[in-house]
């Protein structure tokens, strides 16, 4: 008897300005852990599509098929699992099956739906001389549109969705589409204005979306696709597109004490400076000697722009003061500097010496803390 392994529950249907969360999530597979795959020729020939019974056409990069019609896939293989669009991972309504035989399996959605526009892919481990243990996987995908004629958009169930503009890498505005060949442009809520898509900053993939390549400032904002297809024009899911100048790095952090040993009783500073990328936030912490005991830190920071080496840099540094040093002062003062890309932890030591007959007399003045 064949395996059969039927979707969990789907979303209610919506209409084409709310979104599913397709773009963030991962397709679900099925079957055994994934193997090393082959990227021989023969890797798109296992996966096939059911014509009538008996009879199979091998499919290609794309498929195109009216919502409501019935769409069944065989790969051949042995452990096979499948990879699927979002939608169907949540159906309730047993509109997908997935039946697994000795030598292949058979992926049937029923009563399809725009919905189900998305990416289809399955992977074999096919076994060669009796053992598996041998074998290669060979793995094989197609892009299947279910085009409706009142959903030019993959319906989806937000109606706006938060997308990040990061300066080292590109964007996706995910507003896929259920026919190919509609036109799509891009808009901007405010002011009302059409985005100018040329191809090299921004390009548009039927099955993706929106690319920006190197998001920029300007980019951001309150931004939606428009589709038309046969007099018919809809607009997407909203896309609230907010720009982060993103580092390149963790933060290249330099400490250092205004001595290297004082005298108990005498005043000292830490600075730990961070030169980088300008726009970048950079967050200090301090470990100190003096925590053991509950000492408070007394810090002032600061951020400039400074030019270094005919390049405009930003300046980022924390001074940590310490007044009236006594011996549980002495040790490792610690400087970890922090932005999005990670976290640098710098060190320098202190020592603290006796204080002098003159000192124990006349106590130092506090330094001044500009700031504080």
């Amino acid at each position: 008897m064949p395996k059969e392994t039927k979707g969990s529950a789907a979303y209610p249907h919506r209409s084409s300005s709310q979104k599913l969360k397709h773009s963030a999530t991962k397709p679900k597979p099925i079957g055994k852990p994934n193997v090393r795959a082959s990227h021989g020729p023969q890797a798109e020939t296992i996966l096939t599509r059911v014509v009538q019974r008996g009879q199979f056409r091998q499919v290609g990069d794309t498929v195109i098929e009216r919502a409501g019609r019935p769409v069944e896939l065989r790969c051949k293989g042995r452990s096979i699992r499948w990879r699927y669009p979002a939608y169907l991972q949540e159906d309730n309504e047993g509109r997908l099956r997935i039946r697994h035989f000795d030598k292949h399996s058979q992926l049937t959605v029923v009563n399809s739906k725009a919905a189900d526009t998305g990416e289809y892919s399955c992977g074999s481990y096919w076994c060669e001389g009796g053992n598996c243990q041998e074998g290669k996987e060979r793995l094989a995908k197609t892009f299947i549109f279910f085009t409706d004629l009142q959903e030019l958009f993959v319906p989806t169930e937000d109606y706006y969705e938060v997308v990040q503009l990061r300066s080292n890498q590109p964007a996706l505005l995910p507003c896929q589409v259920t026919n190919p060949l509609a036109k799509v442009t891009l808009h901007r809520e405010f002011p009302p204005e059409e985005v100018t898509v040329n191809g090299v900053e921004i390009s548009f993939d039927a099955k993706k979306g929106f690319v920006i390549y190197h998001p920029k400032p300007s980019h951001a904002g309150s931004l939606f696709c428009m589709a038309e297809r046969n007099g018919l024009r809809q607009i997407s899911t909203k896309y609230m597109a907010i720009y982060i100048n993103y580092p390149s790095s963790a933060p290249k952090a330099i400490v250092k004490a205004s001595v290297s040993a004082v005298r108990a009783g005498g005043n000292f500073i830490v600075t730990c400076t961070v030169l980088g990328e300008p726009e970048i936030n950079v967050e200090f912490t301090w470990d100190y000697p003096g925590e053991q005991i509950g000492r408070p830190p007394y810090v002032r920071e600061s951020t400039d722009l400074v030019r270094r080496g005919g390049q405009v840099q930003q300046e980022s540094q924390s001074i940590l003061y310490v007044d009236e040093a006594r011996a549980v002062d002495e040790g490792t003062y610690t400087c970890n500097a922090q932005n999005l890309q990670g976290t640098t932890a710098v060190s320098t030591l202190v020592t603290v010496l006796p204080s002098t007959p003159t000192m124990r007399r006349e106590r130092p003045k506090k330094q001044q803390r500009p700031g504080l």
